[in-house]
């Protein structure tokens, strides 16, 4: 195999299926670009296989690093693949690891990365608002003044 993966236009896949499959033997997968709409990838079988096996033991790697190293030998890797991580409070980034590894072994059984990616997304946006003080100071201060009336539940839609 030569590239990770090729753009194609999605059009090419309904009017050539057979040829675009064909293009699997040489790259890993293929982005189908589709207009007005997200784009598709394809991949064979075995390959989609082999990195839920890869990421199935990488989170059951992971967890079992964060139960038995020092907290902080893995407090560094993570600083390492995950850069932000040093705005983040140092209990943020102890209850960051914990979801971390549960999360990544509920969607490494499950075979969907999606929970992972979220947590990540997550994470990082606070890791955001750490870094903008002004940012922290207008999201933690206490709302002064009489902030409105509320719904009643039933009322809301």
């Amino acid at each position: 195999m030569t590239a990770v993966y090729e753009e194609l236009p999605f059009s090419e896949f309904l009017h050539r299926p057979a040829a675009v499959a064909d293009r699997l033997d040489s790259v890993r997968a293929l982005r189908l670009r589709r207009r007005g709409a997200g784009d598709l990838a394809l991949t064979r079988a075995d390959q989609l296989e082999q990195d839920a096996v890869v990421i199935d033991f990488t989170a059951r790697l992971l967890a079992g690093l964060v139960r038995t190293q020092s907290p902080d030998a893995v407090r560094r890797v993570l600083g390492e693949a995950l850069p932000w991580v040093s705005f983040l409070p140092e209990d943020d980034i102890d209850q960051l690891l914990g979801e971390l590894i549960e999360v990544a072994q509920g969607a490494a059984s499950l075979e969907n990365l999606s929970p992972v990616a979220v947590l990540l997304a997550q994470w990082r946006h606070t890791a955001e608002i750490y870094a903008d003080p002004t940012l922290l100071e207008i999201l933690t201060r206490e709302p002064t003044g009489d902030l409105g009336p509320v719904l009643a539940p039933e009322v809301r839609q």
